[in-house]
């Protein structure tokens, strides 16, 4: 498989002759990565769309799904640089952030020398991230948004481009520091992984517990991918869609839905940010496709991830045992 590394990207290329070569890439990346991790192919587009379109991820599952592999696979097929934060209700800002330090030079003067956190680096893995306090969440989640980091009053900015993966296990809740709605929101998307087919299974089994581990290998580079984030920002959105995205949005509200099943079941709804993840991330997904246009099928494609995490049910939703998910396919169906 050939790498972006050794077949640099013509500058001279037109929109449409360099989405064709950075989706024939962005394909081999996914199969790439669908080698190492078994049975989570869509989940894998969703993450690596999410990549294209600038944004942050947060991974669900229970342990043992393979998140963390799944995030140092994709640093790697992806050519960026990667660190892992193991979030604990010890940790402080400064552990991911970094410090500055009293240092003394050989003539004996002193100065303050920062000393850069994990956070600098172009994919960290923000592990079990609802275990650690508010306070260190918040400063993950500043950096997150603003893309550099407040120390003394100086401000460093981080490596572009900068993405944020973290994973939380739905199971275990004692202990945990759930992300508020506003700290949510700067997730562009939530990924759920489940578990593998039996066949699925049976295939990694085999493959993961021999002799040989196969190892990944990069397939693109991050100066390509800042190339590929550009592309998805040009790449033409019908209106149609458009109008689709808008009216899904605003049904999910249950202050501009006219559907009074919305009003009684969802508390609240996803704001603004949705609508512009949506419209990024359509078009990533066309590019991952070899399209140039996205359409309908990328929308219903996104949505759940896009919108699970923004919308809040009702206690009486709750009490009924109403699920988020049917909710999403109602509204799915009355916007397009």
């Amino acid at each position: 498989m050939t790498s972006l590394e050794k077949m640099p990207i013509d500058p001279q290329l037109d929109d449409t002759q360099l989405a064709d070569m950075i989706s024939t890439h962005l394909t081999n990346a996914i199969t790439e990565t669908s080698r190492i991790i078994y049975g989570q192919q869509e989940e894998i587009k969703q993450i690596i769309a999410s990549i294209l379109s600038g944004g942050h991820a947060l991974l669900v599952g229970a342990p043992g799904l393979g998140k963390t592999k799944l995030v140092s696979t994709l640093a790697t097929v992806m050519g960026l640089s990667a660190k892992r934060v193991q979030f604990t209700p010890d940790l402080m800002p400064a552990d991911i952030t970094g410090s500055e330090i009293l240092d003394e030079d050989a003539q004996g003067k002193r100065s303050f020398r920062f000393i850069p956190g994990p956070a600098f680096c172009q994919l960290l893995m923000a592990d079990e991230i609802n275990r650690a306090s508010p306070r260190t969440q918040s400063a993950l989640l500043q950096a997150m948004q603003e893309k550099y980091i407040s120390i003394a009053g100086k401000d460093y900015p981080l490596p572009a481009p900068f993405h944020v993966l973290a994973t939380q296990n739905p199971i275990e809740q004692e202990g945990t520091y759930p992300l508020p709605e506003a700290q949510l929101d700067r997730f562009m998307v939530q990924v759920n992984l489940t578990y593998p087919d039996q066949t699925t299974e049976k295939a990694m089994l085999l493959a993961t517990t021999g002799a040989n581990e196969s190892q990944a290998q990069q397939i693109i580079t991050s100066d390509t991918l800042v190339k590929a984030q550009s592309l998805v920002r040009r790449l033409p959105i019908g209106e149609n869609l458009v109008d689709s995205i808008l009216r899904l949005v605003r049904n999910a509200r249950p202050e501009t839905s006219e559907d009074p099943f919305i009003q009684q079941n969802i508390a609240w709804g996803p704001g603004s940010r949705a609508a512009q993840a949506l419209m990024l991330l359509v078009r990533a997904r066309a590019l991952l496709n070899g399209r140039l246009a996205p359409n309908q099928e990328d929308l219903i494609a996104l949505a759940p991830a896009v919108l699970r995490h923004r919308i809040a049910l009702t206690f009486t939703a709750r009490a009924e045992n109403i699920q988020l998910d049917d909710i999403l396919k109602n509204l799915l169906n009355k916007a397009i």
